[in-house]
């Protein structure tokens, strides 16, 4: 099979979606790997290394989503990305569609086979592919959470540790998942007075121990996350349903009673935000205000540390894009319904129920259509 990687092309996105340890991997299976011009400087990748390791350079991204059966990506494409698409071609990246209604009318009506790393999922339920950039999101969301709360970036002026007879910040964690956990060990690393709020008690009981109660675990309800995030000086949006749009649980209103220079940064971004006001970012601008309170929602928060990300993603989705390539992306689904679930379109049709409950699309049977496919 013919392997393309573009240069990611999306707001100061510097990850790449394979390294050479991955290019090596699938040249040693026999496919061919394309990979674009510079496509890996931004994640310290050059490339020689790419070549060292068996792949072709391109000059151009016309020329790698051209001469590819699949493409693996990092972003969703965007739209001046749209006219690349084509029936036939596999696509293999982090998706989004249930945030992104544009994008799945395009993958539909250009018929790809859109697989999405973020939809895989294994039978207990994990998230193998978005686990290291949800680690990734966590860990950054403090970071950008403690600078924004700068006063030269209008907020309160609040160090997250505090000092000597003077309180740590409020850090407010909706969210005990990957991306929860991995805020709440960071910002509980800063100093930070952190709490921890989620509808499963194992997590949080899982927590519990795992910070040896130094984290304030509380059972997620309307009213507790109210009397929170009154409170705090910080919170980080980390609620995931898988596929589907993240639930709305900050309003306006609640904004409104927060204290002025408070900052939200919301890691569901990319499924829509679980703050009502949260709209996508970019780096290069990656905050506006609400009430006097800072909004961060950057939606591709890995990509500010992509040597890290990259390594990390590829660690994750080259086992499957291995499958992917050695028994094409029909066979590899059916052999592995993990794998599966990540299908979200394919000729012309969308495959994923949730996605199509969020974008008012109805989604075809998934067992159906990969019995009928030849």
């Amino acid at each position: 099979m013919k392997v393309g990687v573009p240069k990611e092309v999306k707001n100061h996105e510097y990850r790449v979606a394979i390294t050479p340890i991955g290019v090596h991997e699938l040249s040693a299976h026999g496919h061919e790997v394309f990979v674009e011009k510079s496509a890996g400087v931004g994640s310290q990748i050059d490339d020689s290394e790419f070549e060292a390791a068996g792949a072709k350079i391109l000059d151009s991204a016309d020329e790698v989503w051209g001469t590819a059966d699949m493409v693996l990506k990092v972003k969703e494409p965007i739209a001046e990305e749209y006219h690349r698409m084509r029936e036939g071609l596999t696509l293999f990246t982090y998706l989004h569609l249930a945030a992104d209604k544009p994008l799945t009318e395009e993958l539909i009506a250009r018929q790809v086979t859109g697989i999405a790393y973020e939809t895989v999922q294994l039978p207990s339920g994990g998230l193998p592919l978005l686990y290291p950039m949800s680690e990734v999101a966590g860990c950054l969301a403090p970071q950008v959470g403690a600078y924004s709360l700068l006063k030269a970036q209008g907020g309160r002026g609040v160090l997250m540790g505090g000092v000597g007879g003077v309180a740590n910040a409020k850090v407010v964690i909706i969210g005990a998942g990957v991306s929860g956990q991995n805020a709440a060990n960071i910002a509980l690393g800063m100093g930070a007075d952190v709490t921890l709020l989620d509808t499963d008690l194992d997590k949080l009981r899982m927590s519990f121990w795992r910070y040896n109660n130094r984290v304030h675990g509380l059972a997620s309800s309307r009213l507790a996350i109210e009397q929170q995030v009154r409170e705090a000086d910080m919170v980080i949006g980390a609620v995931l349903i898988p596929g589907a749009k993240a639930p709305k649980l900050v309003t306006n209103d609640l904004v409104a009673q927060m204290k002025p220079g408070s900052v939200l940064v919301d890691i569901a971004v990319d499924q829509g935000g679980c703050f009502e006001d949260t709209h996508p970012t970019t780096h290069a601008d990656p905050t506006f205000e609400v009430h006097n309170s800072i909004f961060y929602c950057v939606a591709n928060m890995p990509g500010a540390v992509p040597n890290t990300s990259t390594y990390a993603l590829t660690n994750a989705t080259l086992p499957y894009a291995v499958s992917l390539a050695d028994k094409g992306w029909a066979q590899a689904c059916r052999d592995d319904h993990s794998l599966a679930l990540g299908l979200n379109t394919h000729a012309g049709r969308l495959t994923n129920a949730p996605v199509g409950e969020a974008v008012g699309i109805e989604a075809a049977d998934l067992d159906e259509l990969l019995a009928g496919v030849g």
